[in-house]
């Protein structure tokens, strides 16, 4: 870990497998919390990288309580941190998916930066969100969505809790958690709140083999598609990367009221879920 850390300090970039060895090491208890905190310090002001941050899903993933899903399962998810509070989106979206057939495997968590989480919603639309692999699996085949609460699924996690808390902003691990679904799907749309994060993401699931996977960041700011400004958007096909620009007047979106999408506690981003 030492050779890692100075390395990282002289801002120099880890290799995937540099990165995977350490998570790994983290992961496993093997790194006490002050390396810990310097290891996610000194990446945050270096900046991460797509190998980074691949590296760290990788291990995470392999360290999380697994769920078979099936090979067209997709998931949706953001990573927050866009500061603008609006409802759940990516969670109403696969709700959405999934009764048009789509069978979404759902990794999400309680409200972080924001007023609910995908966690918290569902709860209020009484959707049991305490399931274990084979109750998400049923679900994901039987009602197509299944939904993994990260923090019962990620017990490895436990070892850098009090370090995030400690350091009480932003770390890799904000971009690390999107991706790391316990069902290692192959297929996923997930938004940015920066969008320089749009190539890195790409490059990112690139290398952990996704098959598709579509990056998005919207230019009022949203890590989500957005229906009042163009959309950066990046997609992934089988290992080909292509950019593209979506404006909602190509899909005769009118709506000029941003308020309409702003949530607010989970009683009222539910019932909102329920008039779509």
């Amino acid at each position: 870990m030492e050779k890692i850390l100075s390395k990282i300090k002289k801002k120099e970039n880890l290799t995937f497998e540099e990165s995977k060895i350490a998570f790994n090491s983290i992961m496993v208890g093997q790194v006490d919390e002050s390396k810990i905190f310097e290891f996610l310090t000194s990446l945050s002001k270096k900046g991460e990288t797509a190998d980074e941050i691949a590296g760290g899903v990788y291990v995470l993933r392999n360290k999380a309580t697994q769920v078979k899903a099936p090979d067209d399962a997709i998931d949706t998810c953001g990573t927050g941190g866009d500061g603008k509070n609006t409802l759940n989106i990516s969670t109403a979206a696969a709700l959405l998916l999934s009764s048009f057939e789509t069978k979404v495997a759902k990794h999400g968590n309680k409200a972080v930066s924001s007023k609910c989480g995908s966690a918290d919603v569902l709860e209020k639309l009484n959707i049991k969100i305490n399931l274990g692999p084979k109750d998400v699996e049923r679900n994901i085949n039987d009602f197509n969505f299944g939904f993994m609460f990260a923090q019962s699924y990620h017990s490895a996690m436990k070892y850098v809790g009090p370090v995030r808390k400690k350091i009480g902003k932003r770390t890799i691990f904000n971009l690390i958690g999107p991706l790391s679904s316990p069902a290692k799907i192959k297929r996923q749309v997930v938004g940015v709140f920066d969008r320089k994060l749009l190539v890195i993401f790409a490059e990112a699931l690139k290398n952990l083999n996704l098959k598709k996977a579509l990056i998005v960041n919207s230019e009022d700011g949203l890590d989500e598609i957005s229906p009042y400004a163009n959309t950066n958007m990046i997609e992934l096909d089988n290992g080909r990367i292509k950019e593209s620009i979506l404006n909602p007047k190509d899909l005769n979106i009118k709506v000029n009221n941003f308020q309409h999408i702003v949530g607010k506690d989970p009683d009222y981003n539910a019932e909102k879920i329920k008039e779509i």
